[in-house]
């Protein structure tokens, strides 16, 4: 059976909440709630109150909520808003009810999902790609590897991968968009790739169960040919800290199917090497700040301290951020094995097989 590569460039259907007439909201906090509710009296909409629940009820056709999620928008700090379950025009039927409340966004989600707090548009209107930046081998300047950056047009104008995952991310769409940044990725290579690397950023948060979260990523493989030992997953050290026993669990799966792990934005001290230890990544990539800084000597101190560490534990080195031959001579000297930068290849859109190279050749 053969497997259909999805497309290279996409359209994503988001889930934007329409008007609502009802909507149900329940918190443990239990501070949050009046306040919610002396918000909705303000606009005018019916409250029911119950321990840890609120009911409120709209008879003007969902305006009186828009003006509710509006004005609420305002009152409650973000921890707050992140503390309270919604949903909206909920079923009456009660087991429903209880398992859409359960699994029904938090309010800061709701909120900039309707594009209270978050520009949902950008996402909503976007076309996705990605574009490609080559990694090169400072010995020879021979192309190696690509790392994909998810790209999006939206309304005629160019929105980068950063605003992107940011409004994913507040709105609870993080784990999609992830998932459809690693297809982007793969599916923009297929056909010219060849044999060199592929690096996808991604994050491990967003894989909650690896056997279906993953599960379209090796198929994307399996459609654009590419081998899975060519697949370099990049995951940032910030990220990386934040639950390490969930992190762990993520990494054995990628390396269960064959794909490679690369720590980003390594910097000195007891909390990278430690991080170093455990994760132990196939690749270590030295951030473009770090690289940046470079003459400076306490800079050049933490990337030989890094590199060394990274070559102990059987790790390539990746030097970003590399503008001048100044800078990719320091970092090879330093112990860096491979290089990306601007000096080397600004990141590109791929174009079809047989008319030009994807992203420029140095």
């Amino acid at each position: 059976m053969s497997t259909v590569l999805p497309p290279a460039r996409r359209r994503e259907t988001w889930d934007l909440p329409e008007a609502a007439t009802r909507v149900l909201l329940a918190s443990p906090a239990e501070h949050v709630l009046p306040d919610v509710a002396a918000v909705a009296r303000a606009v005018g909409l019916s409250v029911f109150s119950a321990p840890g629940v609120l009911d409120l009820s709209d008879e003007r056709d969902g305006l009186r909520v828009e003006l509710f999620f509006d004005r609420i928008s305002r009152e409650l700090t973000g921890a707050e808003a992140e503390s309270v379950r919604v949903a909206t025009d909920p079923a009456n039927e009660y087991t429903a009810l209880v398992r859409g409340l359960l699994t029904a966004p938090t309010l800061a989600q709701e909120l900039a999902r309707r594009g209270v707090t978050a520009e949902v548009g950008v996402l909503a209107e976007a076309e996705l790609w990605s574009a490609y930046q080559p990694i090169v081998d400072l010995a020879d300047r021979s192309v190696v590897a690509h790392e994909a950056l998810l790209r999006a047009d939206s309304d005629g104008r160019a929105v980068d991968g950063g605003d992107l995952f940011f409004v994913a991310d507040s709105a609870g769409w993080l784990p999609r968009l992830d998932r459809v940044g690693r297809e982007c990725a793969i599916a923009g290579a297929a056909g010219w790739l060849g044999g060199a690397d592929l690096f996808v950023n991604t994050q491990p948060t967003s894989v909650l169960q690896p056997g279906a979260d993953l599960a379209s990523t090796v198929e994307a493989l399996e459609a654009a040919g590419i081998a899975p030992g060519q697949l370099v997953l990049e995951v940032g050290e910030r990220a990386a800290v934040a639950d390490r026993g969930h992190l762990l669990a993520v990494l054995e799966a990628f390396r269960e199917r064959g794909w490679r792990v690369a720590l980003d934005e390594v910097a000195a001290g007891w909390s990278s090497a430690s991080l170093l230890d455990v994760v132990r990544p196939e690749v270590v990539k030295l951030g473009r700040a770090l690289v940046s800084a470079l003459p400076d000597d306490g800079a050049r101190a933490v990337v030989r301290t890094v590199a060394a560490h990274a070559h102990a534990l059987g790790a390539v080195v990746v030097a970003e951020g590399v503008e001048t031959e100044q800078a990719a001579e320091e970092v090879a000297a330093l112990g860096a094995d491979l290089g990306q930068g601007w000096l080397f290849g600004r990141p590109a859109a791929p174009v079809p097989a047989g008319e030009v190279s994807p992203v420029p050749t140095p």
